[in-house]
């Protein structure tokens, strides 16, 4: 199974992004149960002028999105992958970056429709360097929090790390 973070193989999501796309628009829906219908997301991305839409039925937690990678690996340097809405295409936030910087590292561009973000525009690419720099903020915050409270544990004389094999009895 494929991880984002190992198809993105990016450097940084903070790397510049491809200048406009002038290749074709390609569509990714998904809805998180069998009951939910995508008939709104594919006409909504097919009023886009998406040429091809793939669409999974599962949920976002799972990373076994087969239609996604099949998408991800049908795109061309040049084109531009069009999701509905963010919540669609990534499961959290890192999720999200990761899959676009590797969109981006391809030179791919990607479009949210409901929340109008189009990084083959320079607005487009200055909202995603945001939420990539507020991701990356809060990523060195956990970091930091974790560093303080092994320390604090340390000082409390508190064993670090998972317990011994065997107890000193033994």
């Amino acid at each position: 199974m494929t991880t984002t973070a190992e198809w993105a193989d990016a450097d940084s999501p903070m790397e510049t992004f491809p200048a406009n796309a002038s290749g074709a628009r390609v569509g990714y829906g998904r809805v998180s149960t069998q009951g939910q219908l995508l008939d709104r997301q594919i006409a909504a991305l097919e009023a886009a002028s998406c040429v091809r839409v793939f669409t999974d039925k599962k949920s976002g937690k799972n990373a076994e999105r087969e239609e996604l990678w099949k998408c991800l690996d049908y795109l061309r340097p040049g084109d531009t992958l069009v999701v509905p809405s963010l919540d669609r295409l990534g499961r959290s936030i890192q999720d999200l970056i990761s899959i676009v910087a590797g969109l981006r590292k391809r030179g791919i561009g990607f479009q949210s429709l409901h929340e109008s973000l189009d990084t083959t525009t320079p607005g487009g690419r200055l909202v995603f360097h945001v939420f990539a720099a507020l991701a990356e903020f809060i990523r060195e915050l956990i970091v930091q929090g974790t560093h303080e409270g092994l320390a604090a544990a340390r000082a409390r004389g508190e064993r670090i790390g998972r317990p011994p094999a065997m107890t000193e009895e033994q």
